[in-house]
């Protein structure tokens, strides 16, 4: 199963302070819209998401279909659908399901044993 591009979902108080601390590490921005309070950044492979008030907590995510550059995958890619039907199929229980009828963008989200949010969520 390929889940995509990693990164890692921050739930950040103050956007301003926490771009300015990720930037004193080497990350830069790469994409977001502080107007509505979130920001991409990137030191080399690794990616943060920065969201003020939009997520619970600290979340897990894979992009199916992206690569770890926010580029599409040439050729096929595991969709959402069938990653969250193997996933059922393991017996793994799920908080957030989508249509395993529809197509395009959807997303699934599911904790680990120790309540890690994980969040699965395709853009195309």
């Amino acid at each position: 199963m390929a889940l995509g591009a990693f990164s890692m979902s921050l739930n950040v108080k103050d956007l301003d302070a926490s771009v300015s601390f990720y930037r004193a590490l080497g990350f830069e921005v790469a994409g977001g819209a502080v107007e509505q309070g979130w920001l991409i950044l990137r030191e080399g492979d690794t990616v943060l998401g920065l969201f003020a008030g939009m997520i619970e907590a600290n979340t897990l995510t894979f992009n199916p279909g992206w690569t770890q550059g926010a580029e599409n995958v040439a050729g096929d890619f595991d969709d959402v659908r069938a990653i969250q039907a193997r996933l059922k199929a393991a017996g793994l229980a799920l908080e957030q399901e989508c249509d395993p009828e529809g197509t395009g963008p959807a997303h699934i989200t599911l904790f680990d044993p120790d309540g890690n949010a994980i969040l699965i969520d395709q853009h195309r």
